[in-house]
């Protein structure tokens, strides 16, 4: 999650966070022909988001948004700024949404991390319930809810050759490759008080399709990562969070986006994991988001077909909350949010299980 389109969101930088601002305005300076950054930058920190840090730089005449990964030891080629860089300036002149950048800075001297300036966008975002300037007529929620699917319709679009993103394929076997890694990362996580998701993971292996194509993906495409418009809410103006982007299959994408969709006829227990407004009267239901999808892509897809993809967007979902809970289960963090992530991780091998067996 990444807020950086509301100032208010904004806070102070927490100690821990904190860097050396006067070292980077004289980067800055250093770097950028710009009279609009010679000031010493206001800075502040958004709170949301569990990966890399992101700050607001506010100048008199222009406010930028700072990325960097946060502190202490980093994975092999976890929260790589240039890489995520690369992704957006690549992206912007074939992909509106993706917000402008501005530069980057791979020397770890300067703030302690590398890091990477793009353009604020001013405006909305939509979290666990819609903003308040947004009209929660039904009719209009389903153009904010349609306009949004539009949004990764167009990503998936992009040719990667035109976009110069090529060199984020790892070719052919994407479908193959993300059931491996998941099911390795599932297992590596798994507690002794959850279920072992053994019979969905072979499910998954036994019935993989063969890749429906290979465009950009988010790969964490959710409301909470749109910006809207101030003046038309109904208008998405930017995706954020591009650390995870790739080359992968479009419906792959489209079955992890929907592991997040609660809707509102599902169970109370489902709902009380519900991160975005997707119950929201007006909102498409799941199966309306996959016709939608199809509708527009020209993609030809059965309920049979369409379930595999279901099935491995909750489990890939199950996989991230376990990683999660199992840091808590193990004390390593005390967030009291996170104890109950191991209810959600048996509550998605449940309905994992329910789509296996009704896809026969």
């Amino acid at each position: 999650m990444n807020p950086v389109s509301a100032p208010s969101e904004a806070r102070s930088v927490r100690t821990e966070d904190a860097f050396d601002v006067a070292a980077l305005a004289v980067w800055l300076r250093a770097h950028l022909a710009d009279d609009t950054l010679s000031a010493l930058p206001a800075v502040r920190q958004f709170s949301g988001g569990a990966s890399n840090l992101t700050y607001l730089l506010e100048y008199p005449d222009r406010d930028l948004i700072l990325r960097r990964p946060p502190g202490g030891r980093r994975a092999d080629g976890a929260h790589d700024m240039a890489r995520e860089y690369r992704v957006q300036s690549a992206l912007r002149p074939h992909f509106a949404y993706a917000p402008a950048t501005v530069a980057l800075c791979e020397d770890e001297d300067i703030i302690g991390a590398p890091f990477y300036l793009m353009e604020r966008l001013d405006g909305l975002i939509p979290r666990k319930e819609l903003p308040r300037e947004v009209d929660t007529a039904p009719a209009r929620v389903r153009e904010l809810c349609v306009n949004a699917l539009d949004v990764l319709v167009q990503l998936h679009s992009v040719d990667p050759e035109a976009a110069g993103l090529t060199w984020m394929s790892k070719g052919p076997g994407y479908v193959g490759r993300q059931i491996a890694g998941w099911s390795n990362r599932y297992r590596q996580a798994r507690t002794w008080n959850v279920s072992s998701f053994e019979a969905v993971m072979s499910w998954l292996d036994e019935n993989q399709p063969a890749d429906r194509a290979a465009v950009p993906v988010h790969n964490d495409f959710r409301f909470d990562n749109l910006v809207l418009d101030r003046t038309d809410p109904t208008r998405p103006i930017g995706l954020l969070d591009w650390e995870m982007a790739t080359i992968g299959d479009p419906l792959m994408e489209l079955g992890g986006a929907l592991a997040y969709w609660v809707q509102q006829d599902d169970s109370a227990a489902f709902k009380l994991f519900r991160r975005q407004p997707t119950h929201a009267p007006g909102m498409l239901t799941r199966r309306e988001v996959v016709d939608h999808y199809c509708a527009r892509t020209g993609i030809g897809l059965t309920e049979r077909e369409w379930a595999f993809y279901e099935v491995f967007g909750l489990f890939r979902l199950a996989a991230i909350c376990q990683q999660i809970y199992y840091r808590y289960h193990h004390k390593q963090t005390t967030n009291p949010q996170f104890r109950f992530f191991g209810l959600a991780v048996v509550l998605l091998e449940r309905r994992c299980r329910r789509i296996m067996r009704t896809s026969r």
